[in-house]
């Protein structure tokens, strides 16, 4: 078992500009946020029109707002430190409830005959939930990094690098990531790694199912 504990994050109104800036960026990049506007985007294009963006919607509400609710209502009850679980031992049994909307929305994605990339993309969750869950049984892998390690990632083979602007906002996400989660000690240099490796084994579930 790790013995890693992360302090508590300092107040935004006593913390550095740096801690600040590093508050904002793990708010803005927090896996939630991440895994929706990625459903959405991958769903916009793998089908026109509005068609594309309600099956990325309705992929953002078993593997984002389902989760949320149930890390919200951990947070409400005193379960949970805070939305982004610092205490490694509090994020197993939330990683394990959320497995269940999540193979919820593939088996209704693939009943209602969604679009193959965004079938695919759930699937790379799931199987990155269930990676992640087996590692932080025993040591907390950075799950900021693996987010944004798989969203930039997938991205980049959804869309393809047709612009170095999209290629350098992609490669910015994972980096941006473990920067500010390094800033605030809510990781060490390993698991910011770690977590943006199981990124890429997402990428390449998505890949092997697209």
């Amino acid at each position: 078992m790790s013995a890693f504990v992360p302090p508590e994050p300092p107040g935004f109104a006593t913390a550095s500009p740096r801690e600040r800036a590093a508050r904002i960026v793990t708010e803005v990049l927090a896996p939630v946020p991440l895994v929706i506007a990625l459903l959405l985007v991958v769903g916009a294009h793998a089908a026109d029109g509005w068609s594309g963006v309600g099956w990325g919607l309705l992929a953002a509400l078993f593997c984002g707002v389902v989760p949320l609710g149930v890390i919200a209502l951990g947070v409400r009850r005193g379960a949970l430190t805070d939305k982004h679980i610092r205490m490694r031992r509090q994020r197993v049994l939330p990683m394990a409830v959320s497995l269940l909307p999540v193979v919820t929305g593939v088996a209704l994605l693939y009943l209602l005959g969604a679009p193959a990339e965004v079938g695919a993309l759930v699937v790379a969750m799931l199987v990155g939930l269930v990676a992640a869950l087996a590692v932080t049984v025993w040591w907390q892998i950075s799950l900021h990094n693996a987010v944004a390690g798989g969203t930039a990632m997938i991205l980049l083979l959804a869309l393809g690098p047709a612009s170095p602007a999209l290629v350098a906002a992609a490669a910015s996400l994972p980096v941006a990531a473990g920067w500010s989660r390094l800033v605030l000690r809510a990781h060490t240099p390993a698991q910011v790694v770690a977590g943006t490796a199981l990124g890429g084994v997402c990428a390449l579930v998505f890949t092997l199912l697209r």
